[in-house]
């Protein structure tokens, strides 16, 4: 969903991964070693500095638009594939946290570098709920609030598409008229010329790079009460979803590698997701909170989690294949969008 949210605002919106998941490729290196300058050096940004013996210059937008599809995914000609596990928690008040499902997923994505400096890319995604005991997949979730079982809604992306330029994306996913959130808007910074470039907060720590990447929105809940009143929480929904990066530095800076690897941080919290059917208990108020892994170390089918990639084999192997096409196509869609789109209304109009 993280790479999802990015490519909404590239399409139209975040304009992505309103978000985003991933791996990228390229129609050349050509193209990505040589992107253009633009925007103004940024406090911090100096880490990568190519005075500093790297093959970076994280002062200039494109070269963070490069660095940025390199850790994602790749600039080779086929896909490379990211990995996700973790656990989401119930966050109810001051109660502790308690453990509810386990979540998991995974990215197959390509992208390339345009001659503006510009970063396109492409691929799908995927993401399951698991069972904290055993590690499998659940199809159903036993509501301990409700005493209800539900259908579980696992989230699917067939066709990311987008394009990032040298200014950093506001997005507003599904397009929702009421949401204009700014990537990574806590490290953003608006220049001399009244311009946020698409500058990110890398550090160089020894032989790594660590970067916080980030989104936060706020915007009309498409799960309306009046059409779900089980599962919607409500008229607007704040999903957000944070990750912290840590990259080995050679890797990153080397422009004769397509891809670096990576592991990471994940955390997201939100209200509940629609398919719990939290919206008449009496924790409606409560919210979702996740801790996850996120990881690119081999790359291939293998660094996908088990369980996600045996169910992609059997049910949706066309999530693994490498896509076609830079073309953007319709706004990627998150789990409400899609859900208000898939699931009929339990009240008829």
């Amino acid at each position: 969903m993280l790479m999802n949210s990015l490519l909404e605002s590239v399409i139209s919106r975040r304009g992505l991964l309103g978000g985003a998941l991933g791996g990228l490729a390229a129609t050349g290196l050509g193209a990505c070693a040589s992107p253009q300058n633009g925007g103004a050096p940024v406090a911090g940004a100096s880490a990568g500095d190519t005075s500093a013996g790297g093959g970076l210059d994280l002062a200039k937008p494109a070269d963070n638009l490069y660095a940025f599809g390199k850790i994602w995914g790749t600039y080779a000609d086929k896909p490379i594939y990211s990995g996700y596990q973790g656990v989401q928690f119930a966050r109810i008040g001051v109660n502790k946290l308690t453990p509810l499902f386990g979540y998991v997923g995974c990215g197959n994505m390509q992208c390339r570098m345009d001659g503006n400096g510009h970063l396109w890319i492409r691929g799908t995604e995927a993401g399951y709920f698991t069972d904290l005991a055993s590690g499998e997949i659940i199809d159903y979730w036993d509501n301990p609030y409700s005493g209800e079982r539900v259908e579980a809604f696992p989230f699917f992306n067939y066709g990311l598409r987008g394009r990032l330029t040298q200014e950093m994306p506001r997005f507003s996913m599904g397009g929702a008229a009421d949401d204009n959130t700014l990537m990574n808007a806590a490290d953003a910074r608006v220049n001399e010329d009244g311009v946020t470039p698409f500058i990110l907060p890398f550090q160089k720590v020894h032989d790594q790079y660590l970067l916080a990447w980030e989104y936060a929105h706020e915007y009309t809940n498409p799960v309306t009460p009046e059409s779900w009143p089980k599962a919607s929480t409500g008229k607007k929904i704040n999903p957000s979803e944070h990750f912290v990066f840590y990259i080995p530095a050679a890797e990153l800076e080397d422009r004769s590698r397509p891809s670096a690897r990576f592991h990471a941080g994940f955390m997201r919290t939100s209200p509940w997701w629609p398919w719990m059917r939290m919206g008449q208990t009496e924790m409606r108020e409560g919210a979702l909170f996740g801790r996850m892994h996120s990881f690119k170390i081999s790359g291939e089918l293998d660094n996908i989690p088990r369980v996600v990639l045996e169910r992609l084999e059997r049910d949706k192997p066309e999530l693994l294949e490498p896509q076609t096409g830079w073309e953007a196509g319709a706004n990627p869609r998150g789990t409400w969008e899609l859900f208000s789109e898939e699931v009929p209304p339990e009240v008829q109009a």
